[in-house]
């Protein structure tokens, strides 16, 4: 459906994209790649019938290296053709964050320059903020 210019929406599952996409909570709508660029997120075929949902984190030639935001040292490479779409909007609790707004590429550049501390702010998130949201609302 996406190679044919339909939009689809897909659950999340995993952690890899964390703290952008929270896995079994949050959904993303894909569509056609079209051009692409580094720090786009997009699913690709790494392997033989095996997916990722990652952002990419470099680009030359038909050459991709991807990489979850959740990911400290991981990354993945495909070629331009594995490509199956490119997430423009992410669907959280019935709201649509687009991708492309200032204050979410602003959000990414933080991110993406804190890679040397990632660890430590993905524990807290994982391990803190997560158990409390989920408390506070089991309580509510």
């Amino acid at each position: 459906m996406i190679a044919e210019g339909h939009s689809v929406t897909i659950k999340v599952k995993g952690r890899s994209m964390l703290p952008f996409i929270v896995g079994d909570r949050d959904s993303v709508q894909l569509v056609k790649p079209g051009l692409l660029k580094e720090r786009d997120i997009v699913l690709a075929e790494i392997q033989k019938g095996h997916y990722v949902l990652h952002r990419i984190s470099f680009m030359a030639g038909e050459s991709i290296v991807l990489m979850g935001d959740g990911n400290l040292r991981g990354k993945e490479c495909c070629q331009l053709k594995d490509v199956i779409g490119k997430v423009n909007r992410i669907i959280r609790n019935g709201k649509e964050i687009d991708l492309y707004k200032k204050e979410e590429q602003i959000k990414v550049n933080i991110w993406l320059h804190l890679l040397p501390i990632r660890s430590w702010l993905l524990f807290f998130y994982r391990h803190c903020y997560l158990r409390w949201k989920d408390n506070f609302a089991q309580n509510s």
